[in-house]
């Protein structure tokens, strides 16, 4: 787990590198609660280049990687998902004709990649704090995808922005919290340790917001909201860099709380969402975790 951003890392007067006047504006118009596009100066950075994502592949602990065939259906599940027979390193250096999709999670375990995050959300800082307080748990993910490949409809809890570097990507982002699209047991149930994958049905099609990212756009995704993904006919590679809040943690926690309200035969309110809390629950869970009641 990284360090929260402190005040003195990212002075107010740094030189903003990344992210211009017009993005930090229509950054700050949506967080947290809705989704919106916007431009980055990332461009073709050393460090995301196909051979150094390679070598990080190679680089980063097997839990830090995974990688399966693209050519998928919008609803398959992660355990449904096929393997591609090559290692990650080969995965994404032949990425153009693989038929495959691979994640690096936590490049923040590597200095160099820490750096990065640390000054791209650190650009941001002075809109997260104020409304959803500190950024905890700075988390950074790459995707570099086949063309035409497919990330299956699921959710994510974390404050989420996704930079496109190479290729296009197509996202479909469902409003967060709207139970037609999530129901409150299949959130219940991610919190608890079920896998983030969400069952899709073809009647949610045209009800989403419809984010298309070619390179140098960037879109942010609110937490929870379910959303899947289709790349365009190039390679594709994207930064996600996502930071966790104590409200993002309650949030969970309501959720998790609300799993054990449910197994004694209740029916528990659905968490509201931001600027609200479930603060009662969400302290009465980690009380019964630190009682070792539940894991």
């Amino acid at each position: 787990m990284t360090a929260p951003l402190s005040p003195t890392e990212f002075a107010m007067d740094r030189p903003v590198a990344h992210f211009d006047d017009d993005a930090r504006t229509a950054f700050a118009a949506a967080y947290p609660n809705q989704v919106t596009t916007f431009s980055h100066g990332l461009g073709e950075h050393p460090l995301l280049t196909l051979e150094a994502l390679a070598t990080l592949g190679e680089a980063l602990p097997d839990s830090s990687v995974e990688y399966n065939r693209s050519d998928l259906p919008v609803g398959t599940l992660p355990d449904e998902a096929p393997k591609n027979g090559l290692t990650i390193g080969d995965t994404i250096r032949t990425i153009a004709a693989n038929q495959s999709w691979c994640v690096l999670k936590n490049i923040e375990q590597m200095p160099a990649y820490d750096a990065l995050l640390r000054d791209l959300l650190g650009e941001l800082r002075e809109v997260v704090q104020p409304r959803t307080g500190e950024m905890l748990t700075l988390q950074g993910f790459v995707f570099v995808s086949s063309p035409n490949s497919v990330t299956p409809y699921h959710f994510d809890p974390e404050h989420n922005i996704l930079l496109q570097l190479q290729g296009s990507k197509t996202m479909h982002a469902f409003p967060a919290g709207d139970l037609r699209f999530a129901s409150q047991e299949q959130h219940e149930r991610y919190h608890t340790g079920s896998h983030r994958g969400l069952p899709w049905d073809e009647s949610f099609a045209g009800q989403e917001y419809v984010a298309d990212l070619p390179p140098g756009r960037a879109v942010l995704m609110p937490v929870m909201a379910p959303h899947f993904v289709r790349v365009g006919p190039n390679p594709s590679i994207s930064l996600s860099i996502t930071w966790r809040s104590e409200w993002s943690y309650r949030e969970s926690e309501a959720h998790a709380f609300n799993s054990l309200l449910r197994r004694i035969g209740l029916s528990p309110a659905m968490p509201p969402r931001w600027p609200d809390s479930s603060a009662a629950k969400a302290y009465a869970w980690r009380a019964a975790r630190k009682a070792g009641l539940v894991r």
